[in-house]
């Protein structure tokens, strides 16, 4: 579930096993807390046989003092649970988000031992990508591209049943000019134009990537580790516009558009996200 986050203190954490052990051999468990500038940290480790919800509590405790959070955002999908179970002991609210680039800055910079030669602590398993349900899909869609001013002012203040523009995604944040190119796509949904949007809102879109192969395809990322098929091709115009989209993306720091509209016409939109970095 996306929460608006304006105007609250937010934390972000993770807690999981780590390539580390104890004097007893036992495999440790890290908690990880931090806010967005990361000018709060906190960091505790426990046996695995400690890793408990009662022990993140214990914990969560210990780090509030005198700054207890509004809501703790959360990355990885085995931390959730147990976060979840802890925050709520102390009425915290928790949103499962790949949106944690502090704590994930963080976790890069930290020094683990080299677990069979590799460690990597943002790694998740991902699922293949499955595809799109085929009862909303729509009657068309093109690749596109929208100066960032005119997204900001076709958009920001337009009645758009579902939107999401995250104010850190707002190209003036990203320092890009009003002019940059800004890539997207455009799915044209007929009928089922808002059934598409209502679905697309459920699984929380990150990102729409294009992947090059036999054949193409278009991945939406969503969710914490979730992955869709959005539509696979061939013709050799569209793989071109594709990795004109792709290139573009290069230079708008990963900033890209979904938009969602019955039709062409320009008149109604369904939906709209900005979308970037995981």
């Amino acid at each position: 579930m996306l929460v608006s986050n304006q105007g609250m203190k937010i934390w972000q954490a993770d807690f999981y096993r780590r390539p580390l052990q104890n004097e007893a051999g036992e495999v440790l468990w890290e908690l990880l807390l931090c806010d967005g500038d990361r000018s709060f940290t906190y960091v505790a480790f426990c046996p695995q046989s400690q890793a408990t919800a009662k022990w993140l509590t214990e914990q969560l405790q210990i780090a509030i003092k005198d700054q207890k959070p509004d809501l703790i955002q959360v990355f990885r999908p085995q931390s959730l649970n147990l976060i979840q179970l802890a925050a709520g002991n102390l009425g915290i609210a928790v949103e499962a988000t790949r949106r944690t680039f502090a704590l994930k800055q963080w976790l890069q910079e930290r020094s683990y031992p080299a677990n069979n030669g590799e460690y990597n602590p943002l790694a998740l398993d991902k699922p293949p990508p499955t595809p799109l349900p085929a009862n909303l899909w729509g009657q068309q869609w093109r690749f596109a591209s929208l100066s960032a001013g005119d997204i900001v002012e076709g958009f920001s203040q337009r009645l758009i049943p579902v939107k999401e523009m995250p104010e850190f995604l707002l190209p003036l944040n990203l320092g890009l000019a009003s002019t940059v190119a800004i890539p997207g796509v455009v799915i044209d949904g007929g009928k089922k134009s808002m059934q598409l949007a209502r679905w697309l809102q459920s699984v929380n879109p990150v990102a729409l990537n294009y992947i090059p192969g036999d054949p193409s395809g278009l991945v939406l990322e969503a969710g914490l580790r979730d992955r869709y098929i959005v539509n696979t091709f061939t013709d050799k115009e569209v793989i071109s516009a594709a990795v004109t989209y792709a290139t573009r993306q290069q230079l708008t720091k990963r900033l890209h558009f979904l938009l969602i509209q019955p039709d062409n016409s320009g008149m109604t939109y369904s939906g709209f996200w900005l979308l970037g970095r995981e």
